[in-house]
């Protein structure tokens, strides 16, 4: 089955830095592009950033880019979001997925198709 496993999380201040990390399991990592989408208390998911590693060419949402950058380790099967100049509007849970495949837990969230597995990790950023 689908497993992707993200963790990293905690406390932050605002200006900090942290790194989330998602092992993926369950599929061939390779084929597939990786996104991380993030879910802020009373709203629904955001789609945050994207990258298909072969092409190697990462997509982010306005509202993070320069400050994040995704990138994978294909040996490790791990998808990373590196997160600086942290902000309030950052908090949120933030969940690794991937591309959609057949069976999976497909959701549209901006105006991607994708498959959000696994718990989560939180994220807050405050002083």
């Amino acid at each position: 089955e689908v497993q992707l496993e993200a963790s990293g999380g905690g406390l932050a201040q605002p200006g900090e830095s942290l790194t989330l990390s998602c092992l993926a399991s369950g599929f061939t990592f390779d084929d597939y592009a990786m996104s991380w989408v993030r879910e802020a208390p009373g709203q629904g998911l955001e789609w945050v950033a994207s990258i298909y590693s072969f092409i190697s060419n990462p997509y982010y949402a306005d509202s993070v880019k320069v400050r994040f950058t995704i990138s994978t380790d294909n040996a490790k099967n791990t998808v990373y979001l590196q997160m600086n100049s942290l902000k309030s509007e950052d908090t949120a849970v933030y969940y690794c997925a991937k591309a959609c495949s057949d069976g999976g837990r497909c959701q549209k969230i901006g105006g991607r198709y994708l498959e959000v597995w696994g718990q989560g990790t939180q994220v807050t950023v405050s002083s």
